[in-house]
């Protein structure tokens, strides 16, 4: 599939901080409800408690709360069944890429453990995200990554370099010219950001991580593909590193 670049916006988490009209609640009891599917509050096959029951916690009408209940069975998180009420799915049928699903899988897991999967499906995917752009980047893909990696150079703070170092990863996925491919690793972005942003925290970060990140663009410059998914596992793997060290871990 051939598409012409374009920079993706990254899908983030809905906003549920200001519950102060009909949509903010409803909002706000989708956060509470799938943080306790989640994190393990409810089980798979368990039901949740009755209607009235979560009308009455929540003060609110049948149609906000079925309206709630309707974006949870949209993430794949519960079904609901005639005499039966809504009821928890298995894990396997959650939508794990949804923003908000993985919001509340980062939030509900021990950071190590969430960033050790992270970067375990990272390692699959983003090796041969760089190959395929190494293959199929126009000029003006590269030079799209290129300017992001040049805004990374000059970041002067861990916080500024965080939006430089997505669209950089972004770029190379949108440079496959696969459209399914460039929307799997977008849907990923929520979790990358979080992770970035610890990661970014170490010292000596513009020394250890911009190298990485150069030999990945130099590799797609010279259409070496083989060369583009070494330089991305090495860098993911320098990745994990930080992590570890900065979240205090082992850091091998």
């Amino acid at each position: 599939m051939r598409n012409t670049p374009s920079h993706r916006t990254a899908s983030f988490p809905m906003d549920y901080r200001k519950p102060s009209d009909r949509k903010s609640m409803h909002s706000r009891i989708v956060q509470e409800l799938g943080m306790q599917i989640v994190s393990g509050r409810f089980k798979p096959c368990d039901k949740l408690p009755a209607e009235a029951l979560l009308c009455e916690e929540y003060a609110v009408s049948r149609p906000v709360l079925r309206e709630a209940t309707r974006v949870l069975v949209a993430k794949g998180l519960v079904y609901c069944r005639p005499r039966v009420g809504t009821v928890v799915k298995q894990r396997k049928e959650w939508h794990m890429l949804d923003p908000d699903v993985l919001h509340w899988l980062m939030q509900s897991s021990p950071q190590n453990e969430f960033f050790d999967l992270l970067t375990s499906v990272r390692s699959i995917i983003e090796p041969a995200v760089a190959a395929l752009a190494a293959q199929f980047a126009t000029e003006a893909d590269i030079a799209s990554i290129g300017e992001a990696y040049q805004r990374m150079e000059a970041a002067p703070t861990p916080e500024a370099l965080l939006q430089p170092d997505l669209d950089f990863h972004s770029r190379i996925a949108d440079a496959t010219h696969n459209d399914l491919l460039a929307n799997l690793c977008n849907m990923l972005s929520v979790a990358i950001a979080e992770a970035l942003k610890h990661s970014n925290q170490r010292p000596n970060l513009h020394e250890l991580a911009l190298p990485r990140h150069k030999a990945i663009l130099t590799a797609i410059e010279n259409r070496d593909a083989l060369g583009a998914r070494h330089a991305t596992l090495v860098q993911l793997d320098d990745a994990r590193s930080a992590l570890n060290v900065v979240l205090g871990g082992d850091p091998n």
